[in-house]
């Protein structure tokens, strides 16, 4: 029964990957030496280090020191791009880790779960755009997508949707942001506090082009 469950996920991540567009870009760190990060990514701060368990690798950000810390890959681009990734995270207590996606590189868009306030934020370089409710599940992998996208009136339209992984992928944009100005061009993103003190995961990261 248990093998019978397994293979119904994994056939629904397979047919939610293949609904997504051709991606530009993409990395499950497969291939990527252990202790080394890519070359293809660039790191802004933290100690990222490709790691391995149980024959799956990931990118960690270790659990010290408590910063904010990033990771740039994928294309340069101002809009018009998707970006997917699996995060896992651990509280500890009443602490919890904060961590996401971006878009547009250190002064773009970025998506972050903040599990301390109970909320799915949508930042702006370091300023709040827009917020909605979200409970959080501890020591669990959570699915990511950040779209940003020019829309037929002018407007570019920034929007957010997460899932804890197993689960199917809402149907909906779950928080959203409209801009009249262009973002400067820049790249994707990972981001993360490790506020509990424990090491945050990256994995399966995915760059297509936005959907309409």
């Amino acid at each position: 029964m248990t093998k019978y469950f397994t293979c119904l996920l994994l056939a629904g991540a397979l047919s939610a990957l293949a609904a997504d567009p051709k991606p530009v870009y993409e990395n499950s760190f497969e291939k990527a030496a252990v202790g080394s990060v890519p070359e293809d990514m660039l790191v802004l701060d933290g100690a990222f280090a490709v790691k391995e368990e149980g024959g799956s690798k990931f990118l960690e950000l270790p659990g010290a020191p408590l910063e904010t810390y990033g990771v740039l890959f994928g294309p340069t681009e101002t809009n018009g791009l998707s970006v997917t990734a699996r995060i896992h995270g651990t509280g500890k207590g009443r602490r919890f880790p904060t961590f996401g996606v971006g878009l547009n590189g250190v002064g773009g868009h970025r998506l972050l779960i903040s599990p301390g306030k109970k909320l799915l934020e949508l930042y702006k370089g370091d300023g709040v755009v827009a917020t909605v409710p979200f409970t959080w599940a501890s020591d669990s992998w959570t699915m990511f997508r950040l779209q940003s996208r020019k829309t037929k009136d002018g407007e570019f339209k920034i929007e957010g949707r997460v899932w804890k992984q197993g689960d199917a992928e809402p149907a909906e944009w779950q928080i959203a942001h409209t801009e009249m100005t262009v973002t400067p061009a820049g790249r994707p993103s990972l981001w993360g506090n490790p506020y509990a003190g424990t090491a945050i995961r990256y994995d399966d990261l995915r760059v297509t082009k936005a959907a309409e």
